[in-house]
């Protein structure tokens, strides 16, 4: 097969059939993020909605994919449900290598399954299963029933799979992969509800050859080394992301209810140590990584109301959930954090938006915007109890407010009031509190993440207010990020896989070309996605930052309302450029 190609498995779901189709472009796309894009130019289109069925869904792996440590990430690419435009979304688990050893650089779905289906795909075979028996069933409860539905080698099978909320069409469904990792933000829930597609598994049933070289051997222990012989393993692997509370706390650019604060002294309560004394049952792994960044928590709950039996269930977490349904919330117990992120699980929520947007619904609750009426149930900064039950109600749709709520923070807030202190950024903040760089990088990133640029490092670093200086980090940043998710890299990784690297990792296997060429490739690919961006409506002018941003105080002092707006305009402006630059 000519190394230019990509193969691409393309399901039409409609009628239960697939092809291989190969498809040119890999010394220029990459891989990843770069494939998905050329996928989407390729199979679909920026002027249909969303949920045009004939919109595809796309998971896309990279050349170094299951090669190298922490090249583990699969980018799924759709068009998002929260603003109708290109988007991408990132997860880890064993979906990168069993795609890979399934022998595919990338899957698309189009169409719509007939009634609620199960997707089952090898190297070898491609099985549309009937599922309709599983409407309404939460995601973990899916996982089990799919395990026995579809046997395979579990060590080397991926399974995806939606709750409730992508089957009611909620913009903040994500996707369950292979139980503690996920597609989290924009919505890619939704995308397959819409399609009636209610799970995924990808069985890596065959081999991938390794590179016969006698270089290759030499830099995968090379890399091997850098991952694991340096800090880069103790500050993931121990107390991992969640050491980072304490920290950003102590620099007041913590969210604390509704981000009416950045910092408080109830941060003891839910540090990472305390996560780790009190919660901690073990790490994991995706695949190929020898890092062990996932860590692993539990709670329990009695089997029924007055039985003294108990039921011990595990619980992913990380930063970022800590803070949406920990300090955004003002909860500050482990366990109650666990116990809200749990109902999450269940119903498949984006942890970040859902405890964003829980938190907007509490204050406006707090100012008499909402009643017991809309929200069902008191919401009040701190009671986990009550969090626990709205989440459900979110995850659910339980009525006309929480359905409105679930499409976004802003499109209750509109019908409701409130947008002023609606805490959103392109869509529900990340959790970093940090200044203006970072406000401003998030309201116009590609894909909304605070992972779309380091400008929430840049705040801790810069306390001068230079907008060129800032401006032209973000956008120097960003190539190299675009490299790492078209390899597919874990973001974790990027200290270890410079741009050099990365040339000598293509280099050993097999394409050159690639790797005598990478810097113009990530702007290529860079330059792509933005098009893709703009051509499904993106318009920088239109993102507002609500109110709330400009009254925020971190350890640099009160927000400067000036430096923020023009460093918004300005990236805007740059970001627009790139996208008109001819060639």
């Amino acid at each position: 097969m000519n190394e230019d190609m990509f193969r691409v498995l393309l399901v039409n779901l409609g009628t239960g059939k697939g092809r291989v189709e190969l498809i040119p472009g890999r010394s220029s796309a990459l891989g990843g993020s770069g494939l998905a894009a050329l996928l989407f130019t390729t199979y679909g289109d920026p002027v249909r909605p969303w949920n045009d069925v004939q919109q595809p869904f796309i998971l896309a792996v990279g050349p170094l994919t299951g090669l190298f440590p922490l090249m583990s990430k699969t980018v799924s690419a759709f068009k998002s449900p929260y603003h109708n435009q290109y988007t991408e979304s990132h997860a880890g688990g064993r979906s990168a290598l069993a795609l890979r050893f399934a022998g595919y650089d990338a899957l698309v779905l189009q169409g719509q399954a007939a009634t609620l289906s199960c997707l089952n795909i090898s190297g070898h075979q491609l099985e549309l299963k009937e599922a309709g028996f599983m409407a309404g069933m939460n995601a973990l409860a899916a996982g089990k029933v799919m395990r026995r539905m579809f046997k395979g080698n579990s060590g080397h099978r991926s399974m995806l799979r939606i709750g409730q909320s992508g089957e009611v069409g909620s913009a903040m469904a994500c996707i369950n992969v292979d139980t503690y990792r996920h597609f989290g933000r924009l919505g890619g829930g939704a995308v397959l509800g819409n399609k009636n597609i209610k799970g995924i598994v990808i069985q890596g049933d065959g081999n991938y050859p390794l590179p016969e070289n006698k270089g290759y051997p030499l830099l995968f222990k090379k890399v091997h080394e850098m991952v694991t012989d340096t800090d880069m393993l103790r500050k993931y692997h121990n107390l991992g992301t969640p050491a980072n509370l304490e920290s950003l706390n102590d620099l007041q650019s913590l969210p604390w209810r509704n981000l009416q604060q950045t910092a408080d002294a109830q941060i003891e309560g839910i540090t990472g140590e305390r996560f780790a004394d009190d919660t901690l049952l073990r790490n994991g792994a995706c695949s190929g990584c020898p890092v062990g960044c996932i860590h692993i928590g539990y709670v329990r709950e009695r089997f029924e109301e007055k039985d003294n039996r108990y039921l011990y269930r595990q619980v992913a977490y990380d930063y970022e959930p800590i803070f949406a349904v920990g300090s955004m919330l003002g909860v500050t117990k482990t366990f109650d954090v666990l116990r809200i992120l749990d109902i999450l699980e269940k119903v498949c929520l984006d942890a970040m938006s859902a405890g964003v947007a829980l938190a907007w619904a509490t204050e406006a609750t707090d100012r008499g915007l909402l009643s017991r009426k809309e929200t069902l149930v008191p919401l009040r900064f701190g009671d986990a109890t009550s969090y626990m039950a709205a989440a459900m109600h979110l995850g659910t749709g339980s009525n006309e407010f929480y359905r409105l709520l679930g499409q976004g923070t802003l499109a209750a807030a509109n019908s409701y009031g409130g947008s002023d202190f609606a805490c959103v950024l392109g869509q529900e903040m990340a959790g970093y509190a940090t200044g203006e760089v970072f406000f401003a990088a998030q309201a116009l990133g590609f894909r909304h993440s605070h992972l779309d640029t380091g400008g929430y490092s840049y705040d801790q670093k810069h306390k001068e207010k230079d907008v060129d200086a800032a401006v032209s980090f973000l956008l120097q940043d960003e190539p190299g990020r675009c490299l790492l998710t078209s390899m597919v890299s874990c973001l974790f990784a990027r200290s270890v896989y410079s741009e050099e690297m990365l040339a000598e990792c293509l280099e050993v296997t097999g394409y050159p070309e690639m790797a005598s060429n990478l810097e113009a490739l990530g702007e290529k690919i860079r330059r792509h996605r933005w098009q893709l961006r703009f051509a499904t409506g993106f318009n920088p002018d239109e993102i507002t930052l609500p109110k709330r941003f400009y009254k925020v105080s971190t350890w640099k002092g009160p927000i400067d309302a000036a430096y923020l707006d023009t460093l918004k305009s300005e990236y805007g402006q740059r970001i627009r450029q790139l996208v008109e630059k001819e060639g």
